[in-house]
This record gives structure tokens, sequence and C-alpha cells, in this order.
């Protein structure tokens, strides 16, 4: 099984203090990730300074130097705008980083609903969802990207929570969008945030993940995980994988019963490169159990 990284812990200093380049990132993933079994980095919009070809040529030639692939760029369109002009240019948005998830060599491009507005209704952002992914589908279908939806919670700067976060919306869009270039990429954590099952919505949507976050969350000290309210994120926090709330074996076993074969990606905490080894060396131990070479 193809294992990658996300740098959870990192998320500000690539993206709003830039402390760390996207380079950085690279040569400490190199440095630190390589003997536990990672052979993929994870990538996000907001890590890239330089979104012109030689920018994006720079960072795919410093991974293939370090020995990584780059299997999934993580994007967050917001398609629950109430305007339309900005719905369209959230698609164009899209439509450019699918280009540079292609220039990557990444096999997968994240998709959102977009932010969970109090005045957009139901069949509002579920309908403005599937039209403005929609659009994007033939473009994804002709550069050799799938589009992954994911079961998110909130992007990092994002006003409000997503969308589609809970099961039954998250699972009208996908349920109503028919293609080989859609699919998912299941996060197991996001749903413990709206006192959902994990395993309940993996077994909705198995046949159609494409890609997995391996995220796991466990509630602060004093706080208890079935009294989450829907936006109470701060009640639970990310960690080391394997020590919190989800049950990886349940998962996996899903996972391989469909013959799953994508990326799973290590979504870790917030306390460093040791963690998020620990958390490697974890997950390269069950995806050996559940996944074994042939």
């Amino acid at each position: 099984m193809k294992m990658a990284a996300f740098p959870k812990c990192y998320m500000d200093e690539l993206c709003v203090d830039h402390t760390m380049s996207v380079f950085d990132w690279i040569a400490l993933a190199e440095r630190e990730l390589k003997s536990t079994g990672v052979s993929g980095l994870e990538m996000y919009g907001g890590y890239f300074a330089d979104t012109s070809t030689a920018g994006i040529r720079a960072v795919r030639q410093a991974a293939d130097s370090a020995g990584f692939a780059i299997p999934m760029l993580c994007v967050s369109p917001d398609f629950t705008h109430p305007e339309i002009a900005e719905r369209r240019r959230q698609i164009e948005s899209q439509r450019a980083w699918i280009d540079v998830a292609a220039a990557l060599g990444c096999s997968t491009c994240r998709v959102l609903s977009g932010q969970r507005r109090p005045e957009v209704t139901r069949d509002q952002g579920v309908n403005w969802t599937v039209e403005c992914i929609e659009a994007l589908l033939p473009h994804a279908a002709g550069c050799g990207v799938t589009l992954a939806m994911e079961n998110h919670f909130k992007d990092n700067y994002w006003q409000y929570p997503e969308f589609a976060q809970r099961m039954d919306i998250f699972c009208e869009i996908v349920n109503r969008i028919e293609s080989t270039a859609f699919g998912v990429n299941f996060d197991p954590s996001n749903t413990l945030l709206v006192n959902e099952d994990p395993l309940e919505l993996l077994r909705r949507v198995a046949p159609r993940v494409v890609s997995m976050h391996a995220s796991d969350r466990r509630p602060k000290p004093g706080a208890t995980a079935g009294a989450m309210e829907i936006t109470d994120y701060s009640q639970l926090i990310h960690g080391e994988i394997g020590t919190g709330l989800i049950d990886f074996d349940a998962i996996f076993a899903i996972l391989a019963d469909v013959r799953f074969d994508g990326w799973v990606s290590i979504e870790d905490g917030v306390t460093g490169i040791e963690e998020l080894k620990r958390s490697a060396i974890f997950l390269a131990g069950k995806l050996d159990r559940w996944f074994p070479a042939a």
C-alpha cells in the first residue's frame, strides 16, 4: 500500500508565517520519514509561493530528487457561495489547480462543497456543489486527475465549517455525481466532530474511495467525544495516529474488502516531526497487515 504524509503540524509555517517553504518540507521529510515507509508527499495549495510552470516544475523535481511521489493535491474550493459570479470564479480557480495537480504528477485533487453559510439552504448548497464539480469533470478527466471529495470539517482558513460536514448531505452529493473522474477522499476523524460514526460513513462510500487521510482525534482533558456540538472543534484535537478514537483495523478491513488501492496520507497533529514519524510507523504496520504486498 502507498503511504504519503501531509504536514498538518506545519500548516501555519507553510501557509501563513512562511517560515518554512515547500522545499524545506520536502528536505525534512527526506531526512526523517523515508525510513518509515513514507513514499509520497501530499501537497496543499497554500504551500506554493510560485504557481508558474517553472515554479511547479521545481517542486516536482525536488520531490523526485528526494524519492517522493506527489500523489494528492489538497484544494479547498468554495462552491456554496450565494453569488453565481463567485461560484464561477471558484470553478476557474479549481480548474487551474487541476492543472497544477497534473503538473505535479498527482493522481487526485481534492474538492470540497464549500462553507456552511447561514443563508444557504440545503437544496441550494447541494445543487451548487454538484453543478460546480460536474463542470470540472471533463477537464479533470482530460488531465488524468480524479477529483476526490473529502468529508471535511473546515479549511484552516475558512470562516464557516464545511457545508457537507454531515453524512447525509455528503452522501447525497457523492451519489449524484457519476463519473470515473470523481471519488471520495475519506477522513475518519472528521465524522467525530458531528457525533457520527466513521465506519458507517465508510460503509456507505467505500466503493467510491480513491484516497484516504489517516487522521486521529481525541477529546481534550475534561471533554466528552459523544457530547460534541457541530462546531465545537476546539474540544477534539488532532494527534498521533493510533492513539485516539479511530479504529484503523476496522477501517482497513472495509477498504480491503472493496480492494482499495489508493494512497493513504498521514494527517498528523501539531507537535512536529517526531510525532509524524511515530504515526508513520504505526500506519505502516496496519497497512502491511491489511494490504500485504503481492
